[in-house]
């Protein structure tokens, strides 16, 4: 049979299915989640309305998100990755031109929540199941492979939006980023191979990189299911929040705007360099080490900020950086090594729900926490993460904590 010069061949190498989803991921939380940071204020203007109600859009985008997750993984669990993140462009796409058609604060949330189910069914966690149900439990260091092409989101996606608004305004950018999608985003999920047909449990690795027979984890009990989501809830709390007042976080802190703003930018190679580390180094350990790492990072970030003032802005930085890049691998690992690779995607949905649901609101809250209290309100982020310490205390990788 002739190939089809219109359709990209299939990759086979793990390598280039990590390089082309990691890479599609990126376009896809780009012209998403990170897009109102430069949008929101043109946007506004435009439309009649105020710069918070459209990141007030975006949290109702999220909140979408998180409620179609769980059918999202579920599908995923019972088919093909693959086909799921080719429905999910498809609202990318629907998504972003509704949004550059928006004419007023209906259409602006309308257009949000056709992205918000774009996201629910194409971010990471779809991502992630994708990559579970294409290689079981040695998905662990493909999923820590996406998020390091995935952690430049922000890095490429803020200069090129903040480009194509100043050619072009920021309907224009929109529409360059339904470009990328199309141009970029659609043939390499085109290009990812099908999942087998049944799901099919094989022994996880050990530490040592060998296969042993009956080390997958028994089905999940209940207790684990919710000390997980828990763990989430509160991780999940710190790194939305952060990332959403990094630089009035440092401001409040006694840091000017422009170190404030030079000072946040450094957060993303910490976020990078963490990643590098767990795709490295700590792969060769339990996933619970990277998580009490990651849980960690807040504590002593706080910890460092209160004790040294100004000058603990940029052990802050560096240190939430770290603990805030691991997190985003621990999300799909320590599941995978709690709770085996058959459901994962439905699971995965429902561990990350209650934790999205509370991500949405808590720019809001650690906003008018900031407003009220100054630099105290860094005591309830410094908690929840030595909360996260406590729940790790009580989880075991052979799941009979």
């Amino acid at each position: 049979m002739t190939p089809d010069p219109a359709r990209p061949p299939r990759l086979r190498s793990p390598r280039a299915v990590v390089l082309a989803l990691g890479t599609a991921q990126t376009v896809a939380w780009a012209s998403s989640f990170y897009l109102p940071t430069l949008l929101a204020a043109p946007m506004a203007r435009d439309l009649g309305t105020s710069p918070p109600m459209v990141f007030a859009a975006l949290s109702a985008a999220l909140v979408v998100g998180a409620l179609v997750s769980p059918w999202a993984g579920r599908r995923i669990d019972a088919g093909d990755g693959r086909a799921m993140l080719l429905r999910a462009w498809v609202l990318f796409v629907a998504g972003l031109a509704a949004l550059a058609g928006a004419q007023g604060l209906l259409t602006l949330w309308l257009a949000w929540a056709l992205l918000g189910l774009a996201m629910g069914c194409g971010l990471y966690d779809a991502a992630f199941a994708t990559l579970v149900r294409l290689y079981g439990p040695e998905a662990r260091r493909r999923i820590s492979g996406i998020t390091l092409i995935a952690g430049f989101a922000s890095t490429v996606g803020w200069p090129l939006t903040a480009w194509m608004e100043a050619q072009l305004g920021w309907r224009g950018a929109v529409l360059g980023w339904i470009a990328l999608h199309v141009l970029v985003a659609l043939p390499l999920l085109l290009s990812l191979p099908r999942a087998p047909a049944v799901p099919r449990e094989v022994p996880a690795p050990t530490p040592s990189g060998e296969a042993a027979a009956g080390t997958q984890p028994p089905p999940a009990r209940p207790r684990q299911l919710a000390l997980v989501a828990l763990l989430f809830v509160c991780l999940g709390f710190v790194s939305t929040s952060v990332a959403t007042h990094l630089p009035a976080l440092l401001m409040v802190l006694g840091v000017p705007l422009a170190g404030a703003v030079a000072l946040a930018a450094l957060a993303g190679p910490a976020q990078v360099a963490a990643r590098l580390a767990e795709l490295g180094l700590l792969s060769r350990f339990s996933p619970l080490l990277a998580a009490r790492l990651a849980a960690a990072g807040h504590p002593l970030a706080v910890g460092a900020a209160l004790l040294l003032g100004p000058a603990g802005a940029l052990p802050f930085v560096l240190l939430h950086g770290l603990g805030n890049g691991l997190l985003t691998i621990v999300r799909g690992t320590l599941p995978l090594a709690l709770f085996g690779s058959a459901g994962y995607g439905a699971r995965q949905g429902w561990i990350a729900l209650p934790g999205r649901l509370v991500g949405a609101a808590s720019p809001f809250v650690l906003g008018w926490a900031l407003e009220h209290h100054g630099a105290a309100a860094l005591g309830l982020t410094a908690a929840l993460g030595v909360a996260a310490l406590l729940i790790l205390g009580l989880l075991r990788v052979d799941n009979r904590a």
